[in-house]
């Protein structure tokens, strides 16, 4: 069989499959579920062509990992056959732990425990069934192969992951404000001292990629309607699990059913096998069949957000610089214990204050060196005479309030 394959790209064209371990990977289930996992949770509720996957996000970062490589031999650093194939491995398979709406239920599902970490699980089980042929790319992705700089091109604050989410969410949006020049950021890597840094150069390309990264997550991420969704999406499956534990027996795939019916710790899912076979056979469409048979549940506050959810009937949402007044939240809980005849328990369903986090830029973890044309290397916030950056750097926290809209 031929294995060399090329896949048509809507953002790069034609990616080629490099190799037939690649080739396999790719075909393996664990990678083909990715397809039905949307990279953008609920943001297609806002931009409706948001419907790209996981997979297309990979096979993305795949594919300019294949031109950092050659960039990086093109200026005299080795990169064994070996290393490059474990590096195309490590980040196609570096979102295989996603579970179902990406970000949106990743600590719903099983409390205390990242993507990452199921990631670095679902690659151990693939290392086993392809004989040890992933353990350099394991390796990588830990961050324990020798040299470091492989892993910065892996996970890093200018990574291949990075580069090919903000073109991809860009393009798929249609939010233009994210669109950066990915084919010169490559052009301008260079390592240092085991690091990934950036030549003098492209100095404005990076400025321009941390500033097209803020306003993505204010634009797209973090849009108001996008938390609105993916806060209603959580409160349906908290409700369900809620409910669930108390005896009731709801609807579900059985893969669904698993988690919804046993309350995982972490440590439990990192040492018993079965958790993690069941959860690689979860995706969108297990959650989004469930909630289309729980709008008709006798349960309201059940049937109501998953109707609302089904019916894109959103929560309205305020997002302000200081929490919201608490007399003001007061009001419309009981509002809501009012309208809808439910205990305070059950109305903090439809009344609930949390808060979000952005920085596009953490300065001091893993930074982004820029390559001096005198050999010195200095940090981006430093070398960059925009003082917008120092802003970036700066964890901006803001407060939510969440309600429904019927209670004013």
């Amino acid at each position: 069989m031929n294995k060399k394959k090329i896949i048509n790209d809507p953002v790069y064209g034609f990616i080629s499959i490099p190799t037939e371990l690649v080739f396999d990977l790719i075909e393996h289930p664990y990678f083909q579920r990715l397809r039905y996992i949307k990279q953008l949770g609920m943001t297609h509720l806002v931009y409706p062509g948001a419907l790209h996957t996981r997979f297309h996000h990979a096979l993305g970062a795949m594919h300019l990992m294949d031109m950092a490589i050659e960039t990086l031999r093109n200026k005299g650093h080795q990169i064994s056959i070996d290393e490059e194939e474990a590096l195309t491995i490590a980040i196609l398979l570096h979102d295989i732990g996603h579970g179902p709406f990406s970000h949106a239920l990743e600590h719903s599902i099983i409390e205390g425990i990242a993507h990452e970490d199921i990631s670095a699980m679902l690659m151990s089980k693939l290392n086993e069934q392809f004989e040890g042929r992933l353990t350099m790319a394991i390796n990588i992705f830990n961050d324990t192969y020798p040299r470091r700089f492989l892993h910065q091109l892996v996970s890093s604050q200018l990574d291949m992951d990075r580069l090919d989410y903000l073109n991809r969410d860009s393009f798929f949006t249609g939010v233009s404000e994210g669109v950066i020049s990915s084919d010169r950021i490559i052009k301008m890597l260079n390592v240092k001292d085991d690091h990934v840094v950036v030549e003098e150069k492209g100095i404005y390309s990076i400025e321009k990629f941390l500033i097209a990264r803020r306003l993505m997550y204010w634009q797209v991420y973090l849009h108001k309607t996008v938390i609105a969704g993916e806060e209603l999406l959580v409160r349906v499956f908290k409700r369900c699990r809620e409910l669930t534990l108390r005896g009731a027996d709801l609807f579900a795939t059985p893969a669904l059913k698993h988690f919804i019916k046993n309350n995982i710790s972490r440590e439990a899912f990192m040492n018993e096998d079965h958790h993690l076979d069941i959860f690689a056979s979860l995706d969108d469409a297990d959650i989004m069949s469930a909630v289309k048979v729980w709008a008709d549940h006798d349960d309201f506050v059940l049937s109501t957000l998953a109707r609302n959810l089904v019916q894109r009937k959103l929560y309205h949402v305020d997002i302000t610089n200081e929490r919201p007044d608490e007399a003001f939240v007061d009001k419309l809980v009981q509002q809501a214990m009012k309208k809808y005849g439910l205990s305070e328990h059950d109305a903090s369903y439809f009344v609930f204050t949390t808060s979000i986090r952005n920085n596009a830029y953490t300065a001091g973890d893993g930074n982004i060196g820029i390559l001096l044309k005198s050999g010195r290397v200095c940090d981006i916030t430093t070398a960059s005479d925009n003082s917008n950056l120092e802003a970036l750097a700066k964890t901006v926290k803001k407060h939510i309030l969440c309600y429904s809209k019927d209670l004013l």
